[in-house]
């Protein structure tokens, strides 16, 4: 087979891929695995054994406890976590209730490393512990954050910070 042969087939055999991985995720009710990291959410939740969240908003998955997780992916060298397009609040006092209360308290944190399209570790960090982290990140961009073009919060939980608070799970 020549190379527009063979780059034929490879095109068909991705395009059924795709087809069949979609009708297994709307079998099970996951949603769209192409839509933003969904694909990995699910894949992480099936290495964790967790269940996948049949919504996009809220969390990702639920543990064998029902706990709510929030899962964050990189494939970077380090494992880290961005929190972005946070909503902003009227107040900070307001802004910490959200946080510790919808936003980052009541999920369990997973860090999930993938190389190769493989994930190949995993860190969990509590809610309680993201929220440490994540409060004075927050505080110091809140009084300007509605003077930006994007007027919403956002900060990382950086590598040093998941190994010093976190625990490995895989």
């Amino acid at each position: 087979m020549g190379s527009i042969g063979r780059k034929m087939a490879r095109n068909q055999k991705f395009r059924e891929l795709y087809l069949e991985m979609h009708a297994l995720c709307e079998e099970e009710g996951w949603g769209d695995p192409f839509s933003y990291a969904r694909s990995k959410e699910i894949y992480a939740a099936s290495v964790l054994g967790h269940d996948v969240a049949p919504n996009y908003s809220g969390a990702d998955a639920y543990d064998k406890d029902g706990c709510a997780c929030e899962y964050k992916s990189t494939t970077a060298k380090n494992l880290k976590g961005s929190y972005t397009g946070v909503s902003v609040q009227d107040t900070w006092e307001k802004q910490k209730i959200y946080l510790l209360r919808e936003k980052i308290g009541p999920y369990n944190h997973y860090y999930n490393h993938f190389k190769d399209g493989e994930m190949i570790a995993s860190w969990k960090l509590s809610g309680e512990a993201v929220y440490n982290i994540l409060l004075p990140k927050f505080k110091k961009s809140y009084p300007t954050v509605l003077k930006k073009k994007d007027p919403r919060l956002a900060a990382s939980v950086c590598w040093t910070e998941i190994q010093k608070y976190g625990v490995k799970v895989i």
